[in-house]
C-alpha cells in the first residue's frame, strides 16, 4: 500500500565540493567539470548525481566522489540542503552538499580527465550551474570554521610535509598571511607533530625539516580535554 501516494513526489541528489590544495601554487583549488547532459550542458558544474533508492545520503555522496577521483577514504561532510523549488529547471529537485577534502597528488587524473574536471583556483571560479556558487561559498565558510577548532587541514596535505608548507595551507584557506614565528611557535606548542629526520631541500639549501601529523596523540590529548585552535 502507498501511504503517500497523495504527496508530491520530488527527486534527491547530492552535490560534492570537493577542495584540493596545490602546493606549487599554495592555493586552495575546487575541482568542477563540464556539464555533459542537459539543463546547463557545457557549463561549469559541482560534481554530482541522483540518491539511489537503495542507499543513504553519505553513501550517494560516497559515490560520486569515488567516481570522480578514483579515492573512497576522504574526509567527507555534509553541509546543507539546498531545495528552494525553482533551483533547478530540470525539475522538483532537493540536493543535499557535501564538502571533501583531498590531497591534490592522491586522486585518479586519468579518470578525473575522462569526467572533463578540472583543478580551478577559488580565486578564478567561473560562474557555476543553479546554486552551486552559494554551496561553494556555504562550503569554505565551514572549511574555515573546522580548520580553526580541528585539525582537519592535515587531510590537504601529503603524509610528510614542511611547517612553511602547512602554513602555506592555512594561508590558502584563510587567504590571509601569518607571521611565520608566531605560526611555527603555535603548531608546534600542541605536540601533534612528529619531527622526522628527513629535509625538503628543492625550494632552499639549507632545507627545511619534514613533520608528520599523529592522530593517535590527537585522539589522546582529546580524552584529557585538548582543544585544538588555530
Amino acid at each position: 500500500m502507498d501511504f503517500y501516494s497523495k504527496y508530491d513526489k520530488l527527486l534527491i541528489a547530492v552535490d560534492s565540493i570537493i577542495f584540493g590544495f596545490d602546493e606549487g601554487d599554495r592555493e586552495l583549488k575546487l575541482l568542477i567539470l563540464k556539464r555533459k547532459f542537459e539543463p546547463a550542458m557545457g557549463e561549469w558544474s559541482l560534481m554530482g548525481g541522483f540518491t539511489n533508492v537503495n542507499e543513504s545520503l553519505d553513501q550517494a555522496a560516497q559515490r560520486t566522489v569515488s567516481q570522480l577521483t578514483g579515492l573512497d577514504e576522504v574526509y567527507m561532510e555534509q553541509l546543507y540542503a539546498f531545495g528552494a523549488p525553482e533551483r533547478d529547471p530540470g525539475g522538483r529537485i532537493v540536493s543535499v552538499a557535501y564538502f571533501s577534502l583531498i590531497r591534490i597528488n592522491e586522486h585518479d587524473r586519468e579518470r578525473v580527465r575522462k569526467h572533463g574536471a578540472y583543478w580551478i583556483s577559488l580565486s578564478n571560479l567561473p560562474k557555476l550551474i543553479f546554486d552551486h556558487s552559494d554551496m561553494v561559498t556555504k562550503a569554505l565558510r565551514k572549511l574555515r570554521i573546522r580548520a580553526r577548532t580541528q585539525p582537519i587541514g592535515f587531510e590537504l596535505l601529503p603524509e610528510k610535509f614542511t611547517i612553511p608548507q602547512l602554513q602555506g595551507l592555512y594561508e590558502a584557506i584563510y587567504q590571509k598571511a601569518f607571521d611565520k614565528r608566531n605560526f611555527r611557535r603555535k603548531i608546534l606548542s600542541m605536540g601533534l607533530l612528529e619531527k622526522l629526520d628527513e629535509k625538503e631541500k628543492e625550494t632552499s639549501k639549507k632545507g627545511a625539516f619534514y613533520y608528520q601529523f599523529n592522530p593517535t596523540k590527537y585522539e589522546e590529548f582529546l580524552q584529557e580535554g585538548f582543544g585544538f585552535e588555530m
